[in-house]
Parts: structure tokens; sequence; C-alpha cells
């Protein structure tokens, strides 16, 4: 039994995990667009619950407040594990879980968005330096070529070697970065086929 006198032990990292995974199942961009009257994100443009997609709809506020809660679901979890000096992987697995939430969320039939945004809250409870990397990384493919999935996938797939320098020991770590970043490629699937047939839609491009 734990200090409280009524929770196991052995089941604290579950509850850390499944605590988890219920927050990254909330969809801010579905919650913040019916806040602003808007579509639902789902059913318009990419279909992509995220902030690019709600940014589309013209709203720049609600974009902003979707990436805001999205990032912030990712990183809160993680860094409130750190702070109780949860054991390694029980961090590395609280940082999978709301990352897997946010893709597959319970809450809307396990259809969710690309993940972006909260794996982007994840590596910065894990590092602020890795996570301040993906985010220059992002800014500056965009700032070439103007798109959003390319800044994304480009991001992601150098996460890990960012994180092989900054989290080389920690192992766990290492690992849940490396997971997300073969998901985020994953889900940007469609977009890679897309812009290597020259169809992909891009900020201020015709």
């Amino acid at each position: 039994m734990n200090e409280l006198g009524f929770i196991p032990v052995t089941l604290i990292p579950v509850i850390w995990i499944v605590a988890a995974y219920l927050l990254g199942s909330v969809a801010f961009g579905i919650i913040v667009s019916k806040l602003f009257g808007l579509p639902d994100p789902r059913t318009v443009g990419s279909g992509n619950p995220g902030a690019t997609n709600v940014l589309r709809s013209g709203k720049k506020l609600a974009a902003a407040l979707t990436l805001l809660g999205d990032v912030v679901k990712g990183l809160i979890p993680v860094w409130l594990a750190l702070r109780s000096d949860m054991l390694m992987w029980v961090v590395a697995s609280v940082g999978l879980a709301v990352f897997i939430g946010h893709l597959y969320p319970i809450f809307y039939k396990f259809k969710g968005g690309k993940g972006v945004a909260t794996a982007l809250g994840v590596m910065l409870a894990l590092s602020p330096l890795l996570g301040l990397a993906a985010i220059v990384t992002w800014v500056l493919v965009f700032a070439i070529f103007r798109y959003s999935s390319l800044a994304a996938i480009m991001a992601a797939a150098l996460a890990p070697v960012y994180a092989w320098f900054l989290l080389s020991a920690y192992k766990d770590y290492f690992i849940t970065v490396l997971v997300m970043a073969v998901f985020l490629i994953w889900r940007h699937k469609t977009n890679i086929e897309k812009l290597l047939t020259g169809t992909e839609s891009g900020f201020g491009k015709k």
C-alpha cells in the first residue's frame, strides 16, 4: 500500500498512464471549434482536428488556442510525473499514453489527430532544449517551403537525432521520442504522397 493507505503501489503507474491517455483523448480542436461556432474540424479541410486545420477556418485565435491546448496536454502529465519522482519507464509511458490518446481518443471513436503539438508538449517536458530544437526545425522548414505537413515531417524525423544527443543517458525517454516520431511520420503518409505528387496544399501557395 502507498502512503495514502488505499492504493496499491503496483497500481500507481497504471493510474498515471490511464489518466494521461484520457487527457490525451481530449480534442481541443473540436472543443474550441464548437465554442467559436466553427464547423467540426473533422468535417472540413483535411479532416484533422488539429490547429492547422482549425486555422483554415480563418479564426487565428481558435487555431492558437487549439495549438496551446494540444501542447499543454502533452506537457502537463509528463511534467507532473517528473515532479512526482516517477520511475523513468513510468514517465516515458505517460508521455506515450497522452500522445496515443490524441491519436486514438476514446471519446471520439478512436479517430484523432496527427499528434504534432502533443508530441511537442511531451518533448518540452522531457527536455526543453529538445522541444526548442523541434520548434526551430519546424519554423525553418515552414518558412522555406510553406508546407505545414513537410515542416512537421522534418521535425519528427530529426527529433530522434536531437534526442540521441540530448537524452542519451535516458534510454526510455529516447525510445518515447523515437516511437512518437515513427507514428508522426506514418500519420502523415497521405501528406507525403501529396508532397511527392505536387498536390499538397501549402500556406500562401496557389
